[in-house]
């Protein structure tokens, strides 16, 4: 029940609203002007379903009650109108007069009317193009073609706003031009920011594509000019003396790598260069083409100083030299790009300029961190990324000689570390060496030793298996290794865009190195060791000669490597025959200095009794195991030089004697007998008998003897007791005594003399003959003069 009553007050109220409503409507109708009646019964349709019904009713019902008053109007004034016609029609004619004057102002007002309607049609033709423009100008800015819209803004400025500029509308739109112009600046810059970070992000790729391009461009070019040597002329070694060639004449890698060429991609590829030129196009038209240009180099600068900068342990590993490298490559391929994509945005004195600091940084950082590096693989690596790097620069026009300049400090330090590494490898030989000569079971052993050492002996060749060769088999590894550290050295030298006559003296400067400073030192050191003896010298004396003969064969080495001549003005000589002769030299003088070392240490275990009465008629022990040392040791030295053997052996033979004269004469001995002289003299007699021996082939005559003649004059005198003919022929060239001097027999007479004890010479000869004890007084006497006189003398 309370619905339908709300209901039914809903629709009354609804009635009233809708009566209301036409009733306003009716009143806007009968006082408004026909003209502007359609928009008013348009609202009766906008109005409610099936209210024109109810309009239309209302609008007659009004309709019929406007009649009725006409008709009431009309009834009333009936007698008034037909008045009023009378009058009319005497007043007809003036009225045609005054319909003539009323037509005349009505042509005026429409003549007005079409001109204002024409201007307003012309006026209208030319806001339209503006504002025609205008919307393209903003699809433009809404599609970010932003060079476009500048050009469209140019054409509203300059074209169509000045034909309607007194328009309120245009103003507006003169004063937003300038707005949209700055934001388009700003949204450019901003993409231009992103560029170059995208630039930063991007050249290491950049780079690593542009070296491997140039690396594969190197290599073809090599394998072809080698394959053209090939066909030329057939040396006994290729430059890298390894590198097998494919079927096609190209090494196997460098047929993979001119297969990957086609995929490489370029600067291009990798990075849109469309906002620079986009930037570039804006700043142009908007009139600030220098403010862009120097923002862009300004900022470029900045990138490239954090591109030089390194990473604190990029020395460490080839990767971090790569990708340092590959930064830098990417940073000037994106300049060369610009340089040349561009009309001045980069110039070639900027470009220049940047690469010119550039290089100064690179060769201050690479000569830095390779002083850090003491792996020569890694010094070899960090080689061929210069090159590659310095040979990608050069194809973009950039001059690389100062790299090429530095390769050579680089190659020095590579030298440094080849030699280090040479020096532990030379180290290790002659370490494992047995010093012993290398025995050979069959030919096919001998054929493995001389394939690696030029060896060549015709007695030994002769001679049935089994046999020894006189080296050790540290000298067919040194050799082999002095070739390895060639062919090592050789491996820098390569892409160096250097003559095979460069190539050859960088060769022999290295190895000349390694020989006279490395092989030497090491050399050198083996001589000076503690545990190397005698046997261990001899043998390194053969093994340094026939390495010495064998730096010919060296030298035809590298010949046969560079194809230079050894004739050449300017070809270095290896300096090896010097090296092994200083060793050979060194060697010798060792074998001297352990000889009187081992001399000296049997003399230590010399024990006369001084004071013995008489002697027990045979030499001493110590020396003849001393005699017998050095007869088997000279026997070893069969296989030295001549000269050696019997420069070593007349040397034991000095020393013994010298050692065995300061044995009489130490002071620390305070007397001495007859019978000790005479077992003394049986001592002597032992090493006189070895010197005549020929313990060593060589010596003319008695020359060896000659070694013991002091001692031989010497103790004859104190045996024969001959002081008479020593005193009267001294100072003359035949005297018998010539070697002895009055001093050494004066301290030896001394030590004899001691009258306090009963064995003593010369208490037997006061006893027996005390004419002969003054003789010997006279003698001691005589033996003081002549001492006094050399010293006056000298």
């Amino acid at each position: 029940m309370n619905t339908v009553t709300i209901r039914a007050n809903m629709a009354e109220s609804e009635s009233l609203e809708t009566v209301t409503e036409h009733e306003r409507i009716l009143q806007e109708i009968e006082s408004t002007d026909t003209a502007c009646v359609g928009p008013t019964l348009r609202s009766v349709y906008d109005d409610q379903p099936n209210a024109h019904k109810r309009f239309m009713e209302k609008l007659d019902a009004r309709i019929r009650n406007h009649d009725r008053e006409i008709e009431k109007m009309c009834n009333f004034h009936h007698q008034g109108f037909v008045d009023a016609i009378t009058e009319l029609l005497k007043v007809r004619a003036d009225a045609e007069k005054l319909m003539v004057t009323a037509q005349t102002e009505e042509v005026i007002r429409c003549r007005i009317q079409q001109r204002n309607m024409a201007t307003t049609v012309e006026k209208l033709q030319l806001c339209i193009p503006v504002l025609e423009m205008y919307s393209k100008l903003k699809e433009q800015l809404e599609s970010k073609r932003y060079y476009s819209a500048l050009k469209t803004m140019e054409q509203l400025e300059n074209i169509y706003i000045p034909r309607v500029s007194q328009y309120r509308f245009c103003q507006i739109m003169a004063e937003t031009l300038p707005k949209l112009r700055e934001e388009i600046k700003e949204i450019s810059m901003s993409d231009l920011k992103d560029f170059l970070e995208s630039i930063r992000k991007h050249s290491d790729k950049i780079g690593e594509t542009a070296m491997r391009q140039a690396q594969q461009h190197r290599t073809f070019n090599s394998e072809v000019q080698k394959q053209v040597t090939l066909s030329c002329a057939k040396p006994l070694y290729g430059l890298n003396g390894r590198t097998p060639l494919h079927h096609n004449g190209l090494s196997t890698e460098a047929a993979d790598e001119e297969e990957m060429d086609e995929e490489v991609l370029t600067a291009q590829d990798l990075v849109d260069f469309s906002p620079v030129y986009r930037c570039l196009h804006i700043y142009t038209v908007l009139g600030d083409r220098e403010t862009f240009e120097n923002y862009y180099r300004k900022q470029r600068k900045k990138q490239a100083r954090l591109v030089l900068q390194p990473q604190s342990n990029m020395h460490e590993t080839v990767e971090g030299y790569r990708k340092y490298f590959n930064q830098i490559v990417g940073f000037f391929v994106v300049e060369d790009h610009i340089l040349h994509a561009t009309q001045g945005l980069v110039t070639r004195a900027f470009t220049d300029e940047l690469w010119n600091m550039a290089l100064s940084k690179i060769i201050a950082v690479l000569r830095t961190h390779s002083s850090y590096c003491s792996d020569p693989d890694l010094v070899l690596e960090l080689k061929n990324l210069i090159v590659i790097f310095a040979d990608t620069l050069q194809g973009y026009g950039f001059p690389v000689n100062r790299l090429f300049d530095l390769l050579f400090e680089v190659r020095d330090q590579y030298n440094e570390t080849l030699l280090k590494k040479w020096a532990l490898v030379f180290r290790d030989i002659f370490e494992q060496d047995n010093y012993s000569p290398i025995p050979v079971e069959n030919e096919e052993e001998y054929k493995a030793v001389v394939s690696r050492f030029p060896f060549h002996d015709a007695e030994i060749e002769k001679q049935q298996f089994p046999k020894k060769l006189p080296m050790s088999q540290s000298v067919p590894q040194i050799y082999s290794q002095v070739k390895e550290f060639i062919y090592a050295s050789l491996k820098f030298s390569e892409s160096l865009h250097r003559s095979s006559t460069e190539i050859d003296d960088m060769l022999r400067k290295s190895t000349n190195l390694l020989l006279t400073r490395t092989l030497s030192s090491c050399l050198q050191n083996l001589i000076k060791k503690p545990h190397i003896g005698l046997t261990e010298l001899v043998q390194i004396i053969i093994n340094t000669t026939h390495l010495e003969y064998a730096c010919k064969y060296l030298e035809d080495f590298i010949t046969n490597i560079t194809n230079v001549s050894p004739e050449t003005v300017h070809t270095t000589r290896l300096y090896g025959l010097s090296t092994f002769k200083d060793a050979r030299h060194a060697a010798e003088g060792e074998i001297y200095t352990k000889l009187n070392q081992k001399i000296d240490e049997f003399i230590q275990l010399a024990d006369y009794e001084w004071g013995m009465a008489e002697s027990d008629g045979r030499a001493s022990g110590y020396l003849m195991d001393l005699i017998n040392f050095l007869r088997s040791t000279f026997q070893v030295f069969t296989h030295l030089p001549g000269k050696v053997a019997q420069t070593a052996c007349m040397s034991a033979c000095k020393h013994l004697a010298t050692s065995l004269m300061q044995m009489l004469l130490d002071t620390e001995l305070k007397q001495i007998s007859m019978g000790a002289i005479q077992q003394f003299n049986l001592d002597v007699i032992q090493c006189e008998l070895f010197a005549s021996s020929e313990p060593v082939p060589g010596f003319q005559g008695d020359t060896l003897q000659l070694a013991f003649i002091d001692l031989r004059q010497l103790l004859d005198l104190f045996m024969v007791w001959d002081w008479s003919t020593y005193l009267a022929d001294y100072g003359q060239p035949t005297s018998k005594y010539l070697r002895v001097n009055p001093s050494t027999a004066l301290a030896l007479l001394e030590k004899m003399k001691d009258t306090s004890k009963k064995n003593n010479i010369f208490s037997q000869f006061r006893k027996n003959d005390r004419d002969k004890q003054k003789l010997i007084e006279t003698v001691v006497k005589q033996l003081r003069s002549l001492v006094n006189g050399m010293s006056q003398h000298s």
